[in-house]
């Protein structure tokens, strides 16, 4: 068990060996960037209608009950919730500057059991919420070609288990009408395929240039949404605020659940840490400065939404667009879905960026096979990893459903928040003098509290949630106990 548990030394995570390490590229105003572009993205383009509207199964019967106009109250408890976790992930951050955000924190902290659970967990945050984004950015730009008289195929822009499981007769009827070979329906999202690959290339030129681009899209982004608030605020109808919270704290509970999906990014920073100057100071800000931006922009593109028209028509995968266009303002709608577009591409990236650092340290670790810890000598980033999670979330974006892949996502990424609160305490515990450049307040509330917030969102998730969460665990434990426990460089 003391080895189960044995926790690697700080003074060991961080790697001095350039051979070994990531190229140091990113400053402070690179991290808060790439937390915009990692936050306002599926969340506020995609899962943000779900949350207001609810979700309803083939059947008919309810799945969750949304917030309806108290939308703005979920975003602003997830706000506080990601806030004190934010403060946790940004004093160990400062402390363990090494690519592997929470898993590498878990290792100093919690011993190698826990953080190669958190780093299997990480999976669901990263890769599998990619699956989710690539689709509804697959969503999107279907809307875009339309506008502009080009229509795909439908069996071309729908996986096989989004018309498996949609409620909409239309969509389920694909199954059936799909061109079949050797009785297997053909059923494939080429667009998100497509986007996947084509930020899995980018991502391989270099740090460098994958932030420059991120950068461009952000400053598109948030112009887009500033012209969806501006036309909205000039449209609101009071009456769409009756009822204001029509399924009462449940739907604010449930729907603050659903949409968590959109605040995961800024643990997305804590990935960069490797390659950012000065971590110790620019870490904290980009991590906190990117969440007080984007839960503002949230609370704000609640409100104007759910204002613009009735709740109950956005349960939609592109509802910024469909409610300009029932309010009457179609050219504008269009020009928030190449908005939306840009947007999530963002997301794409900084995720895709993210999730090939996780398996990277994990490698160093020796927790995962070797080639695993391969960086590309020219570009200094992890190359195999990166293509090897370019192509999986690819292909799982060809066939998945996004609304399958957002709870999933959004219990792992809580369960590793969770820990990482866990982990500041224990720090502080049993290594009270390590100087540590950013301190989180008054830690033995904060933290603690954290800890509660995310469990009490967690609660908000179905159960079949869980019951999968529960599975991905037991196959993460297989593989750590048939390969990484036998491996690890620290028991060695």
């Amino acid at each position: 068990m003391s080895q189960l548990f044995a926790r690697k030394p700080i003074a060991d995570l961080v790697v001095t060996d350039e051979t070994r390490s990531l190229k140091r590229v990113l400053g402070a105003g690179d991290l808060v960037m790439l937390a915009i572009g990692a936050v306002i993205g599926a969340g506020i383009f995609g899962a943000i209608g779900t949350a207001a509207a609810g979700q309803v199964g083939p059947d008919g019967v309810v799945i969750r009950y949304g917030a309806g106009p108290a939308l703005v109250f979920s975003f602003i408890l997830l706000g506080g919730a990601c806030a004190l976790a934010a403060l946790c992930y940004a004093e160990l951050a400062s402390m363990i500057p090494q690519a592997g955000s929470a898993y590498a924190y878990s290792y100093a902290t919690l011993g190698e059991l826990v953080a190669w659970i958190i780093g299997w967990d990480l999976i669901l945050e990263y890769a599998v919420g990619n699956v989710a984004v690539a689709i509804s950015w697959a969503d999107y730009f279907t809307t875009l070609l339309r506008g502009v008289g080009l229509q795909l195929p439908v069996f071309l822009t729908t996986g096989y288990r989004t018309a498996l499981l949609s409620s909409n007769p239309e969509v389920n009827g694909l199954i059936a009408s799909a061109p079949h070979v050797l009785g297997i329906p053909i059923l494939i999202n080429l667009p998100a395929f497509a986007i996947v690959m084509l930020i899995t290339w980018l991502l391989l030129r270099g740090a460098r240039e994958s932030s420059t681009v991120n950068t461009v899209m952000v400053i598109i982004k948030l112009a887009v949404i500033a012209l969806f608030m501006g036309v909205g605020i000039m449209n609101i109808n009071p009456d769409n605020y009756t009822p204001f919270a029509p399924n009462g704290f449940t739907g604010i509970h449930q729907g603050a659940a659903i949409v968590f999906f959109a605040y995961i990014g800024f643990d997305a920073i804590s990935t960069a840490a490797e390659e950012t100057r000065n971590p110790q100071r620019n870490l904290p800000i980009g991590i906190l400065g990117g969440l007080a931006v984007c839960t503002f922009i949230y609370v704000v593109v609640g409100a104007v939404l759910t204002g613009l028209v009735p709740y109950q028509e956005l349960a939609v995968a592109d509802p910024l667009a469909r409610a300009l266009e029932i309010a009457g303002f179609t050219r504008v709608g269009w020009v928030v879905a190449l908005g939306a577009s840009v947007s999530m591409a963002t997301v794409l990236l900084v995720f895709q960026y993210g999730q090939p650092r996780i398996f990277f340290a994990m490698a160093r670790d020796g927790l995962l096979p070797q080639w695993a810890a391969r960086i590309d000598p020219k570009t200094r980033v992890p190359a195999v990893t990166t293509m090897l999670t370019g192509v999986l979330v690819a292909m799982a974006s060809a066939v998945g459903d996004a609304a399958e892949t957002y709870d999933l996502t959004n219990i792992g990424t809580l369960f590793a928040f969770a820990l990482v609160c866990a982990g500041v305490l224990v720090l502080r515990v049993v290594e009270p003098n390590r100087p540590r450049p950013f301190k989180v307040p008054m830690v033995w509330v904060t933290a603690p509290l954290g800890i509660l917030a995310c469990v009490f969102v967690m609660a908000g998730l179905p159960w079949v949630a869980w019951e999968r969460f529960g599975l991905w665990i037991a196959i993460g434990l297989l593989i750590y106990f048939g390969y990484g426990y036998r491996n690890s460089r620290l028991r060695a």
